[in-house]
């Protein structure tokens, strides 16, 4: 079953704004998608938001650097390195996305863990010394 895994990895790989709509491809038409901003079902709502993603974003890239597939779902880490389209912010951010597929092979589901606040949040002027300042207060 690690084809499933392997052709949904490549779609994130490969993605650039004029291939969005080959997420029919490799997700169920009722496919959710689940990430620290998002929750939404529909292929149609997951296309929304990738079509943002590249309005808002000058790069935007994917690179799945391991993966797994269990019982349940598969697993891709990867890095999305960003720059935000006409201002200086930039990074890349580090996570795991966890991956139902149905019988037919196509994802059901996609479930993104990382962690916004230090990876993103903290990097924002104002916002990202107050978000340190708790961090430092709450830390043993």
């Amino acid at each position: 079953m690690t084809a499933p895994l392997d052709r949904y990895a490549a779609f994130w790989e490969t993605l650039t704004p004029d291939g969005v709509e080959a997420l029919d491809a490799v997700a169920a038409p009722d496919f959710r998608f689940v990430d620290p901003f998002n929750d939404v079902a529909g292929r149609a709502a997951v296309k929304g938001i990738l079509r943002h993603m590249f309005e808002t974003l000058e790069v935007a890239r994917f690179a799945v650097t391991d993966r797994a597939m269990g019982q349940g779902a598969g697993f891709l880490k990867w890095t999305f390195d960003y720059r935000v389209r006409g201002r200086a912010i930039a990074g890349t951010i580090v996570g795991v996305s966890e991956v139902r597929f149905g019988a037919d092979g196509l994802a059901t589901a996609h479930v993104d863990h990382w962690d916004a606040a230090s990876q993103l949040y903290e990097r924002v002027p104002v916002l990202g010394g107050v978000l340190r300042m708790v961090k430092r207060r709450l830390s043993a």
